[in-house]
This record gives structure tokens, sequence and C-alpha cells, in this order.
């Protein structure tokens, strides 16, 4: 997939409005009841740029960020301010925020994830864009060191340790991270009189699979 590792102005899409989406398939049988699936295994975002734009300089940005990116040819990275870290919002990220793996004695590998819990259940959101010198991992409460003990790949995520942990240790992980998106639209309409009298373009963003 062509995907450029650049993030999109993080000073524009602070106050984009946006999130994750589902999808769902309900049928209603004869009886009245339900039956629901999903065919996605994992959710996907979608935000709208155009609402973080604040005057004409931020215009040109998006509009030359638009072009470098051939609009929606080139993927990139995008920044949801709702949800960029390993940590809770309130709290600075620390290797032990993120339970990523169990040692198995074998594996060196592992895969960022970020867990999402509610009661009893929980979701692992893979997570594939690592900002690059955030990315802290440990074993069984003990802090590694990124060159020394782990290598991580800011384009995939995936973690590679020196040495083999232990069967059953913890692998913890704490990191920022960034959404890999696209332009949702080859198109961007603007005007400069009805931008200064408070109307902003629409810009629709949509997450891509990697």
């Amino acid at each position: 997939m062509a995907f450029h590792e650049v993030r999109f102005p993080a000073n524009l899409s602070f106050g984009s409005v946006g999130g994750p989406e589902r999808r769902t398939e309900v049928v209603t049988l004869a009886n009245g009841f339900e039956e629901r699936n999903t065919p996605w295994a994992h959710s996907r975002r979608r935000y709208d740029a155009g609402l973080g734009l604040r005057s004409l300089d931020d215009v040109e940005l998006l509009i030359s960020f638009f072009e470098a990116r051939r609009g929606q040819l080139y993927g990139f990275r995008w920044k949801d301010w709702a949800d960029y870290k390993s940590a809770l919002p309130s709290r600075d990220v620390t290797y032990e925020d993120q339970v990523i793996a169990l040692g198995d004695g074998v594996r060196r590998t592992f895969q960022l994830i970020k867990r999402y819990t509610s009661g009893s259940q929980s979701y692992e959101r893979p997570i594939l864009k690592p900002v690059s010198g955030t990315v802290g991992l440990g074993i069984e409460g003990d802090r590694l060191r990124e060159g020394v003990h782990f290598e991580v790949d800011t384009a995939t995520g995936i973690v590679t340790l020196e040495a083999v942990p232990p069967a059953g240790t913890e692998v913890t992980a704490g990191y920022e991270f960034d959404v890999p998106v696209r332009f949702d639209t080859d198109r961007i309409q603007t005007s400069v009189a009805s931008f200064r009298a408070g109307d902003v373009p629409t810009v629709p963003v949509v997450e891509v699979r990697i």
C-alpha cells in the first residue's frame, strides 16, 4: 500500500471531530429476535480535518499537504488527540502501561497493542504507527533500553528484543502513536470569503488497513 511516513500537521488535527466506527450486520428474525454479526475484527476511524482550520495560513498548509499526498493516493499519519497514547489522557506514558505479550521462551518479536477494557470484556487494538522516541519496554517490571535491549519498527509497530523473554514473563510497553489514514476525497473546496465568515471546508479522513 502506498504510504508516506509523515504526520498530518498536529495543529490542524487538533479540534477535528472523529473516532472509531464498527460495521455490524443485524438481521431481525420472524419471532422478533435479532442475529448480529460483524465482518470486521477491528474498528476503523474517521475524522474531519477541516474543523481544525483557524486561518487562511492553515488552509494553505492543508492544500500543500493534500497535493503532496496526491489526494487519496498516499496514506499518512494522523494524531488523534482524543486517543494517542498507551496511558490514560491524564497520565504520562510509562513502560508499564500495556501488557503486550507473555514470553513463551521462543519469540523475540512482538506487536504493540492497546487494550480497551469495559467490565469483563476487552478489545486489543494493534498499534501500527508508534511515534519515534516515545516507545518504552519492560519485562516483569524491569525497564529496557531502546537500542540496547530492543529495537522498534515505527512503520509497523513491531518490537524486537535482544534476548528471548523467559516463558511466562510479562512484556510491557508504553508509547505514543498515530493512526494510518488517507484523505477520503479527491477534492477540497475553499472560499476565502466564506472562511473569513466562519465557514470551513469539509476534509474527510479515513483510517486505512495496513
